[in-house]
């Protein structure tokens, strides 16, 4: 499995936020470009960025960090956050996103995404990002009533070969995944996934590497990090043995 450490940005600087409230913001580093080296200088090989200003205001807002990032670096960032066009996708890949993580417009927009799909291929991630078996939006501000899993098959027939899976409740938590929701998860998708939601300890990456799900190739991770419950280097040792990404 790859480790992929998290970089949100919002108002310029690193931060974490608790459940995706963004009245509960902790603010970490200044410069994310600092935070993102932290992680890379430390075994890192790749980065999962995310715009939360782009992903409340619905356009990217934080490209210049990107290309920052993307640019001095050497290692491929996937990108997220206010993609819900595709000249915001042109931009984000312009800028030196390796992949772009759609959201909200994936599953509102299908005219949107076949043409994201169609052009970038497996380059398109989407985020379900998931509170209580429901699909939220507009990052994370807004509750649907979509199932989890309906919305992954959906998205599975409109061609799309990998996923984020992220469980809101479990988000900067620090309590761990829900395994027995991982593994079903897991059952449903027929591409690969990548998991994000309450990793705390080194134990609970090698719960989840341990279910030998084949199709889970990843997990994020950000708060752990940032508050030195372990380094990158001991995560990626949790994880073996590690997939491609």
């Amino acid at each position: 499995m790859i480790l992929y450490p998290a970089i949100d940005i919002r108002g310029g600087s690193a931060v974490r936020l608790r459940q995706g409230d963004f009245a509960d913001e902790t603010v970490y580093d200044a410069d994310p470009l600092s935070a993102a080296r932290a992680w890379v200088e430390g075994g890192a090989r790749w980065l999962h960025v995310v715009d939360l200003d782009g992903a409340r205001d619905g356009r990217p807002a934080n490209l210049e960090h990107l290309r920052r990032i993307a640019g001095e670096l050497g290692v491929p960032v996937e990108f997220g956050g206010g993609l819900r066009s595709r000249a915001a996708v042109d931009a984000a890949i312009e800028a030196g996103a390796e992949r772009v993580i759609l959201g909200t417009a994936a599953f509102n927009d299908v005219d949107f995404l076949d043409d994201a799909v169609a052009a970038y291929g497996e380059r398109v991630v989407v985020s379900v990002d998931v509170r209580g078996g429901k699909v939220a939006s507009a990052g994370w501000t807004e509750q649907t009533e979509m199932e989890a899993t309906a919305v992954i098959d959906h998205l599975q027939r409109r061609g799309v070969k990998k996923l984020v899976y992220s469980s809101i409740e479990r988000d900067g938590m620090l309590n761990g995944p829900d395994l027995d929701e991982v593994a079903r998860i897991a059952t449903v998708v027929r591409g690969a996934f990548i998991y994000s939601g309450g990793i705390g300890t080194l134990d609970h990456l090698a719960a989840l590497a341990s279910l030998r799900q084949v199709n889970l190739n990843g997990v994020i991770v950000g708060k752990a990090l940032y508050e030195r419950k372990f380094t990158v280097a001991e995560a990626l040792d949790a994880l073996k043995p590690t997939a491609k990404a």
